[in-house]
């Protein structure tokens, strides 16, 4: 519901203006990922070797909750393995 309209439901992204989430190392470093939603993501950056440059508005509207639950699903699936997102980390990044 809140990845899929840039991601698609598939996790593929759409190629050329927004990354896969596929086996994406760019999810890895669970602060980093915490932060893309509360912070958004701005500038050029490079997803499993492609480089992207589009505006990914920050989510902070979203509760500790739901971006830790989002976040540990997407960390699990898509063909990556990462550890849970907890709403203790959401908030103290906050």
């Amino acid at each position: 519901m809140y990845c899929q309209n840039c991601h698609m439901a598939d996790g593929k992204g759409l190629e050329g203006t927004y990354p896969s989430i596929i086996k994406s190392g760019f999810l890895t470093d669970p602060k980093k990922a915490i932060n893309i939603i509360l912070k958004g993501q701005s500038g050029e950056i490079e997803v499993n070797g492609v480089k992207f440059n589009a505006i990914m508005p920050a989510q902070d509207y979203l509760t500790d909750d739901q971006i830790a639950s989002v976040l540990s699903f997407v960390r699990n699936n898509f063909g990556n393995k990462g550890s849970k997102i907890t709403p203790a980390q959401v908030k103290a990044l906050r």
